[in-house]
Protein backbone atom coordinates (compact mmCIF):
# COMPACT_ATOMS: atom_id res chain seq x y z
CA UNK A 1 0.00 0.00 0.00
CA UNK A 2 1.33 3.62 -1.17
CA UNK A 3 2.50 5.77 1.67
CA UNK A 4 -0.08 8.21 1.47
CA UNK A 5 -2.74 5.96 1.02
CA UNK A 6 -4.85 5.18 4.38
CA UNK A 7 -6.83 2.20 5.80
CA UNK A 8 -10.79 2.30 4.60
CA UNK A 9 -11.57 2.82 8.65
CA UNK A 10 -10.18 6.21 10.01
CA UNK A 11 -12.24 6.29 13.11
CA UNK A 12 -9.93 5.30 15.65
CA UNK A 13 -11.44 5.66 18.93
CA UNK A 14 -15.17 6.33 19.88
CA UNK A 15 -17.19 8.27 23.02
CA UNK A 16 -18.62 5.12 24.66
CA UNK A 17 -21.77 4.44 26.06
CA UNK A 18 -24.50 6.65 24.61
CA UNK A 19 -22.81 7.31 21.35
CA UNK A 20 -25.50 5.84 19.27
CA UNK A 21 -28.61 7.75 21.32
CA UNK A 22 -26.50 11.25 21.14
CA UNK A 23 -25.05 10.78 18.42
CA UNK A 24 -27.06 9.91 14.81
CA UNK A 25 -24.20 9.21 12.97
CA UNK A 26 -20.79 9.55 12.55
CA UNK A 27 -17.96 10.09 9.79
CA UNK A 28 -16.05 7.13 8.07
CA UNK A 29 -13.56 7.25 5.19
CA UNK A 30 -14.10 4.63 2.40
CA UNK A 31 -12.07 3.82 -0.56
CA UNK A 32 -8.56 4.74 -1.00
CA UNK A 33 -6.83 8.40 -1.55
CA UNK A 34 -6.05 9.88 -4.59
CA UNK A 35 -3.64 12.70 -5.07
CA UNK A 36 -4.36 16.34 -6.80
CA UNK A 37 -2.18 18.11 -5.67
CA UNK A 38 1.90 18.27 -5.23
CA UNK A 39 5.05 20.14 -4.51
CA UNK A 40 4.56 23.36 -6.30
CA UNK A 41 6.92 25.24 -8.62
CA UNK A 42 6.72 28.50 -7.46
CA UNK A 43 9.87 29.70 -9.44
CA UNK A 44 12.53 31.67 -7.51
CA UNK A 45 10.40 31.66 -4.55
CA UNK A 46 10.32 28.09 -4.60
CA UNK A 47 12.41 26.43 -1.53
CA UNK A 48 13.88 22.45 -0.58
CA UNK A 49 11.52 22.90 2.33
CA UNK A 50 8.29 24.23 1.78
CA UNK A 51 4.71 23.00 2.10
CA UNK A 52 1.21 23.41 0.46
CA UNK A 53 -0.85 23.38 3.60
CA UNK A 54 -4.22 24.74 4.90
CA UNK A 55 -6.42 24.62 1.61
CA UNK A 56 -9.80 25.19 -0.06
CA UNK A 57 -11.47 23.03 -2.65
CA UNK A 58 -14.68 24.56 -5.10
CA UNK A 59 -16.16 24.00 -8.59
CA UNK A 60 -15.71 27.23 -10.47
CA UNK A 61 -18.59 28.35 -12.82
CA UNK A 62 -17.32 26.17 -15.72
CA UNK A 63 -17.61 23.56 -13.79
CA UNK A 64 -13.79 22.62 -13.09
CA UNK A 65 -12.27 22.06 -9.91
CA UNK A 66 -10.48 24.67 -8.36
CA UNK A 67 -7.83 24.16 -5.38
CA UNK A 68 -5.66 27.06 -3.62
CA UNK A 69 -3.48 25.91 -0.63
CA UNK A 70 -1.22 28.32 1.94
CA UNK A 71 2.10 26.93 1.04
CA UNK A 72 4.10 27.91 3.72
CA UNK A 73 8.50 27.68 4.25
CA UNK A 74 8.61 29.43 0.63
CA UNK A 75 11.20 32.39 -0.13
CA UNK A 76 8.48 34.43 -0.10
CA UNK A 77 9.44 37.55 2.00
CA UNK A 78 7.95 38.35 5.36
CA UNK A 79 6.06 34.51 7.08
CA UNK A 80 7.30 32.54 4.21
CA UNK A 81 3.59 32.08 2.72
CA UNK A 82 1.24 32.49 -0.23
CA UNK A 83 -1.48 30.91 -2.28
CA UNK A 84 -0.97 29.03 -5.40
CA UNK A 85 -3.61 27.54 -7.50
CA UNK A 86 -4.56 23.96 -8.99
CA UNK A 87 -7.48 22.93 -11.66
CA UNK A 88 -8.71 19.71 -12.18
CA UNK A 89 -11.30 18.36 -14.76
CA UNK A 90 -13.19 16.57 -12.79
CA UNK A 91 -13.21 15.84 -8.97
CA UNK A 92 -12.23 12.13 -9.05
CA UNK A 93 -8.82 12.72 -11.36
CA UNK A 94 -5.77 13.04 -10.12
CA UNK A 95 -3.05 15.33 -10.22
CA UNK A 96 -4.37 18.66 -11.15
CA UNK A 97 -2.87 21.25 -13.30
CA UNK A 98 -0.73 23.70 -11.81
CA UNK A 99 -1.52 27.16 -12.24
CA UNK A 100 1.09 29.00 -10.39
CA UNK A 101 0.59 31.51 -7.63
CA UNK A 102 -2.71 32.88 -7.18
CA UNK A 103 -2.47 35.84 -4.61
CA UNK A 104 0.37 37.39 -2.37
CA UNK A 105 -0.03 39.26 0.89
CA UNK A 106 -0.07 43.10 0.88
CA UNK A 107 1.53 44.72 3.29
CA UNK A 108 -0.21 48.26 1.89
CA UNK A 109 -3.95 47.02 2.11
CA UNK A 110 -2.53 46.02 5.79
CA UNK A 111 -2.04 42.18 5.53
CA UNK A 112 1.16 40.99 6.77
CA UNK A 113 4.04 40.13 4.67
CA UNK A 114 4.34 36.53 3.52
CA UNK A 115 1.28 35.72 6.01
CA UNK A 116 -1.86 34.39 3.79
CA UNK A 117 -3.35 31.56 5.36
CA UNK A 118 -5.90 28.55 4.78
CA UNK A 119 -8.25 29.88 1.83
CA UNK A 120 -12.08 28.92 2.46
CA UNK A 121 -14.57 29.39 -0.69
CA UNK A 122 -17.98 29.23 -0.80
CA UNK A 123 -20.54 29.98 -3.26
CA UNK A 124 -23.68 32.51 -2.98
CA UNK A 125 -25.95 35.49 -4.53
CA UNK A 126 -23.85 35.03 -7.62
CA UNK A 127 -20.59 35.24 -6.62
CA UNK A 128 -17.87 33.17 -4.66
CA UNK A 129 -16.32 34.68 -1.65
CA UNK A 130 -13.19 33.52 -0.27
CA UNK A 131 -12.10 33.78 3.30
CA UNK A 132 -8.75 33.79 4.10
CA UNK A 133 -6.17 35.08 7.30
CA UNK A 134 -3.49 37.45 6.55
CA UNK A 135 -1.76 36.28 9.86
CA UNK A 136 -3.78 38.99 12.46
CA UNK A 137 -7.13 39.45 10.49
CA UNK A 138 -10.28 37.51 8.74
CA UNK A 139 -10.18 38.59 5.09
CA UNK A 140 -12.67 38.72 2.04
CA UNK A 141 -11.74 38.34 -1.81
CA UNK A 142 -14.89 37.75 -4.29
CA UNK A 143 -15.14 36.33 -7.63
CA UNK A 144 -17.53 35.91 -10.72
CA UNK A 145 -16.48 32.93 -12.35
CA UNK A 146 -14.34 31.53 -9.26
CA UNK A 147 -11.23 31.67 -10.52
CA UNK A 148 -10.09 35.19 -10.99
CA UNK A 149 -10.09 36.84 -7.36
CA UNK A 150 -10.01 40.62 -6.15
CA UNK A 151 -9.83 41.66 -2.63
CA UNK A 152 -13.16 43.05 -0.69
CA UNK A 153 -12.35 46.95 0.43
CA UNK A 154 -13.74 47.74 3.69
CA UNK A 155 -14.64 51.61 4.52
CA UNK A 156 -10.63 51.98 4.74
CA UNK A 157 -9.93 50.58 1.06
CA UNK A 158 -8.85 47.18 3.04
CA UNK A 159 -9.61 43.65 2.44
CA UNK A 160 -9.96 42.74 6.33
CA UNK A 161 -13.64 41.83 7.47
CA UNK A 162 -15.43 44.25 9.79
CA UNK A 163 -15.49 42.07 12.97
CA UNK A 164 -16.71 43.76 16.27
CA UNK A 165 -14.29 44.04 19.32
CA UNK A 166 -10.46 44.96 18.80
CA UNK A 167 -7.93 42.69 17.53
CA UNK A 168 -4.96 41.27 19.17
CA UNK A 169 -2.15 40.48 16.45
CA UNK A 170 -0.68 38.44 18.88
CA UNK A 171 -3.46 35.73 18.65
CA UNK A 172 -2.90 35.08 14.76
CA UNK A 173 -6.30 34.38 14.01
CA UNK A 174 -6.98 32.13 11.23
CA UNK A 175 -8.42 29.19 9.03
CA UNK A 176 -11.58 30.35 8.60
CA UNK A 177 -15.04 28.54 7.16
CA UNK A 178 -17.94 30.32 6.60
CA UNK A 179 -21.50 27.85 7.48
CA UNK A 180 -25.25 28.71 6.72
CA UNK A 181 -27.02 27.84 9.50
CA UNK A 182 -31.11 28.87 9.29
CA UNK A 183 -30.96 32.69 8.50
CA UNK A 184 -27.60 33.19 9.70
CA UNK A 185 -24.10 33.12 8.25
CA UNK A 186 -21.74 31.23 10.89
CA UNK A 187 -17.81 32.00 10.14
CA UNK A 188 -15.45 29.66 12.57
CA UNK A 189 -11.97 30.31 13.19
CA UNK A 190 -8.89 29.59 15.40
CA UNK A 191 -6.33 31.92 17.37
CA UNK A 192 -4.22 30.71 20.02
CA UNK A 193 -3.96 34.13 22.46
CA UNK A 194 -1.05 33.45 25.27
CA UNK A 195 -0.39 30.48 23.17
CA UNK A 196 -3.55 28.30 23.80
CA UNK A 197 -5.59 27.07 21.29
CA UNK A 198 -9.20 28.73 20.85
CA UNK A 199 -11.82 27.73 18.10
CA UNK A 200 -14.43 30.77 17.81
CA UNK A 201 -17.57 32.07 15.98
CA UNK A 202 -18.57 35.34 14.62
CA UNK A 203 -22.46 35.89 13.32
CA UNK A 204 -23.42 37.66 10.37
CA UNK A 205 -26.44 38.67 8.22
CA UNK A 206 -24.24 39.85 5.27
CA UNK A 207 -20.77 38.04 5.50
CA UNK A 208 -19.46 41.62 5.87
CA UNK A 209 -19.94 42.96 9.37
CA UNK A 210 -19.85 40.18 11.86
CA UNK A 211 -20.69 39.56 15.63
CA UNK A 212 -18.05 39.88 19.02
CA UNK A 213 -16.59 36.56 18.81
CA UNK A 214 -17.80 33.23 20.91
CA UNK A 215 -15.65 30.39 22.28
CA UNK A 216 -17.56 26.98 20.85
CA UNK A 217 -14.15 24.63 21.32
CA UNK A 218 -11.36 24.61 23.21
CA UNK A 219 -9.16 22.34 25.91
CA UNK A 220 -9.95 18.54 26.51
CA UNK A 221 -8.74 15.97 25.01
CA UNK A 222 -7.61 17.89 22.65
CA UNK A 223 -5.34 19.66 24.61
CA UNK A 224 -4.66 23.29 24.89
CA UNK A 225 -1.47 24.32 22.98
CA UNK A 226 -1.17 26.74 20.19
CA UNK A 227 -2.05 23.96 17.50
CA UNK A 228 -4.65 22.19 19.89
CA UNK A 229 -8.07 23.67 17.34
CA UNK A 230 -6.22 24.22 14.46
CA UNK A 231 -8.44 24.51 10.96
CA UNK A 232 -11.95 23.88 12.35
CA UNK A 233 -14.39 22.84 10.25
CA UNK A 234 -18.43 22.40 10.50
CA UNK A 235 -20.85 20.33 8.60
CA UNK A 236 -24.23 19.60 9.43
CA UNK A 237 -24.54 16.09 7.62
CA UNK A 238 -28.34 16.16 9.68
CA UNK A 239 -30.76 18.82 10.52
CA UNK A 240 -29.70 19.81 13.63
CA UNK A 241 -26.77 18.15 14.02
CA UNK A 242 -23.39 19.62 14.04
CA UNK A 243 -19.94 18.25 13.89
CA UNK A 244 -16.44 20.05 14.58
CA UNK A 245 -13.47 18.78 12.80
CA UNK A 246 -10.92 20.46 14.90
CA UNK A 247 -7.01 19.32 14.32
CA UNK A 248 -3.88 19.31 16.72
CA UNK A 249 -1.19 17.60 13.99
CA UNK A 250 0.17 17.32 10.54
CA UNK A 251 2.22 15.37 9.39
CA UNK A 252 3.13 11.35 9.60
CA UNK A 253 1.34 11.42 13.23
CA UNK A 254 -1.69 13.81 11.96
CA UNK A 255 -4.83 14.06 14.00
CA UNK A 256 -7.73 15.59 14.07
CA UNK A 257 -10.84 15.27 16.51
CA UNK A 258 -14.42 15.28 15.70
CA UNK A 259 -17.15 16.67 18.13
CA UNK A 260 -20.97 16.43 17.78
CA UNK A 261 -23.28 19.06 19.03
CA UNK A 262 -27.02 19.91 19.13
CA UNK A 263 -25.89 23.71 19.16
CA UNK A 264 -23.29 25.20 16.76
CA UNK A 265 -22.65 27.37 19.12
CA UNK A 266 -20.79 24.87 21.72
CA UNK A 267 -19.04 21.75 21.24
CA UNK A 268 -17.17 21.85 24.74
CA UNK A 269 -14.99 24.00 26.27
CA UNK A 270 -12.70 22.61 29.05
CA UNK A 271 -15.01 19.78 28.65
CA UNK A 272 -16.05 17.65 25.80
CA UNK A 273 -17.25 14.63 27.18
CA UNK A 274 -20.68 15.34 25.59
CA UNK A 275 -19.79 15.93 22.56
CA UNK A 276 -16.38 13.79 21.30
CA UNK A 277 -17.22 11.52 19.00
CA UNK A 278 -13.69 9.95 17.86
CA UNK A 279 -10.48 10.38 16.25
CA UNK A 280 -9.31 10.49 12.67
CA UNK A 281 -5.46 10.14 11.05
CA UNK A 282 -5.70 13.08 9.15
CA UNK A 283 -4.85 16.49 9.26
CA UNK A 284 -6.78 20.18 8.25
CA UNK A 285 -9.80 18.24 6.16
CA UNK A 286 -12.43 19.64 4.27
CA UNK A 287 -15.42 17.92 3.95
CA UNK A 288 -17.82 18.57 1.09
CA UNK A 289 -20.53 16.45 -0.70
CA UNK A 290 -20.90 16.93 -4.53
CA UNK A 291 -23.44 15.30 -5.84
CA UNK A 292 -25.09 13.36 -3.29
CA UNK A 293 -21.61 11.73 -2.43
CA UNK A 294 -19.61 13.10 0.62
CA UNK A 295 -15.67 13.40 -0.14
CA UNK A 296 -12.92 14.60 2.63
CA UNK A 297 -9.77 16.48 1.29
CA UNK A 298 -6.82 16.57 3.56
CA UNK A 299 -2.99 16.72 3.82
CA UNK A 300 -0.88 14.27 2.57
CA UNK A 301 1.34 12.67 5.16
CA UNK A 302 4.43 14.27 3.88
CA UNK A 303 3.11 17.51 3.46
CA UNK A 304 4.01 17.74 0.20
CA UNK A 305 0.34 17.61 -1.52
CA UNK A 306 -3.21 16.84 -1.24
CA UNK A 307 -5.51 14.09 -1.27
CA UNK A 308 -9.26 13.55 -1.64
CA UNK A 309 -11.21 10.49 -0.25
CA UNK A 310 -14.85 9.47 -0.35
CA UNK A 311 -16.52 9.28 3.09
CA UNK A 312 -19.92 8.43 4.47
CA UNK A 313 -21.83 9.42 7.36
CA UNK A 314 -22.82 5.91 8.85
CA UNK A 315 -25.40 5.04 12.04
CA UNK A 316 -23.69 5.31 15.20
CA UNK A 317 -22.87 2.42 17.23
CA UNK A 318 -21.91 2.64 20.97
CA UNK A 319 -18.16 1.31 21.00
CA UNK A 320 -15.80 0.93 24.28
Amino acid sequence: MPRHVFPAMLLVSFAASSLAADHPVVPRLIGEWWTIAGDPDLGPLTNPRQQPVDFGIWQAADGTWQLWSCIRGTKEPGNTRLFHRWEGAKLTDRNWTPKGIALQADPALGETRGGLQAPYVMRHDGRYWMFYGDWANICLATSADGKTFTRHRNAEGRPQLNFAGPVDRGRNGRDPMVLRIADKWHCYYTAHPDNKGFDYVRISDDLLNWSPERIVAAGGRSGDGPSSAECPFVVEPRPGHFYLFRTQRYGQNAQTMVYHSRDPLDFGVNADEAHYVGTLSVAAPEIFQHEGQWYMAALLPSLKGIQITRMEWTPAKAAA
